[in-house]
């Protein structure tokens, strides 16, 4: 079991401080921690661009999701839809939009995006807003970022529901075979590993994968999960790295899960870690619920519960909300997040989320933020027409220390 914090005594540091320690009514510099302790990772959702395989089928109009976007309506009064950017309807693979989010997320206490990166149909899909945006901008070397293979099965109504209508029949499979599996390993050394900001943990690139159910049921099993996991970890080693982390993302209520069903094999959530050689957990967002601030309490519980049970670590999440409703023209105001969602209320689960890593010295002080740019979920650090830059504040202001001025 991970170590836990241990308790100080405060008496004798308060003695020794009164009478040996040199007196300043002014804080010293060293009192404040610095942001650059913390790793703030924001996901970044890559459809708003034209995708040279699928972009055609999926959004014809050139502009990516963005034409989802734009068509969002209200569903009761007082809902914020459609979501209207502050900087316009911008081309997320365009170095030049890219190298403003960099600085407007470094200036802000954001420093590393995780890409949402996918592979269909023997191929990658919106993968230019990494290459093309991310890897061209001119200031990348300010942000670090890795990739979270997002391996879910997508829908063909999913993405488009106004061109697809009510078919519901599969577009893309999430499982995928060893032969696409080895493909997306050499891709990922190749592109992305070796890129001096590639986000690493203990010398090792992190690899994130959305769905553990979609790779173990497309590989064929735990024993194959576990072979398939050796090749990339090999292959990785080979490249010149210690090895590669692996991060899942964490299922289940109230009762922590990596696994659903029978793919779990019979063994328990530490077991299939240990099996698999995971190293780490994390979420990527809250899910839909009304009030805001009743679901941060849900899932500050959940958080307590993972941490007491996983025997890697857990990294916190921090959700801005979930309306999708652009996606979905039957959804109304039971399936979104809207009550008590503020970017204040955002800021006191960032607060928590950050007292969690202070907290668990013994492991890398990680957050996780969904999102970046969720314009289509709702969930965006983006500056937008009615929020501003309000949440980008307030995660400076949580991670610099000025937030809470009356800690412990």
């Amino acid at each position: 079991m991970k170590n836990r914090k241990l308790a100080h005594s405060h008496f004798f540091l308060s003695i020794f401080s009164i009478f040996f320690l040199p007196y300043s009514c002014t804080p010293k510099k060293s009192e404040k921690q610095s942001v650059d302790n913390y790793n703030v990772a924001a996901y970044i959702w890559p459809s708003c661009h034209h995708d040279k395989r699928f972009g055609d089928m999926l959004w014809p109009e050139g502009t990516g999701e963005w034409e989802i976007i734009k068509k969002g309506t209200p569903r009761f009064e007082g809902h914020y839809q459609p979501k209207v950017p502050l900087w316009g309807y911008e081309m997320d693979d365009d170095p030049a939009v890219m190298e403003r989010w960099i600085d407007a997320a470094t200036d802000h206490g954001v420093n590393v995006f995780i890409f949402d990166w996918y592979w269909f149909d023997g191929g990658p899909f919106l993968e230019s807003s990494l290459n093309n945006g991310f890897l061209k901008a001119k200031n990348n070397e300010k942000m670090k970022f890795y990739v979270m293979w997002a391996n879910h099965t997508v829908k063909r109504n999913y993405w488009n529901v106004y061109a697809y209508g009510d078919d519901t029949s599969v577009l893309w499979e999430g499982p995928t075979d060893i032969e696409n599996f080895k493909k997306v390993v050499q891709r990922t050394i190749d592109q992305y590993f070796k890129k001096p900001n590639y986000f690493k943990i203990d010398d090792m690139p992190v690899f994130y994968i959305f769905s553990p159910d979609n790779l173990v049921k497309g590989l064929g099993g735990l024993a194959n999960t576990r072979d398939a996991l050796a090749y990339f970890r090999e292959e990785t080693r080979k490249a010149g790295f210690p090895g590669m982390h692996l991060q899942f993302r964490a299922g289940g209520g109230m009762t922590p899960s990596l696994l659903g069903g029978d793919l779990s094999e019979g063994k328990s959530v530490n077991e299939i870690i240990e099996y698999l050689g995971v190293n780490s957990v994390t979420k990527y967002g809250w899910g839909p619920m009304e009030d805001y601030v009743k679901l941060g309490a849900e899932t500050m519980k959940k958080r307590e519960i993972l941490d007491a049970t996983l025997d890697v670590p857990y990294f916190p999440n921090v959700s801005i909300g979930w309306d999708d409703t652009p996606r979905f023209p039957h959804k109304g105001k039971e399936d979104i997040t809207h009550s008590n969602k503020s970017p204040e209320s955002f800021a006191a689960y960032l607060q928590k989320a950050k007292e969690y890593c202070d907290d668990r010295p013994e492991q890398p002080k990680l957050i996780t933020i969904f999102s970046w740019n969720e314009w289509v979920e709702g969930s965006y650090l983006l500056p937008d027409m009615k929020y501003g830059f309000s949440h980008l504040e307030a995660v400076k202001k949580v991670m610099s220390g000025e937030y809470d001025k009356y800690p412990e």
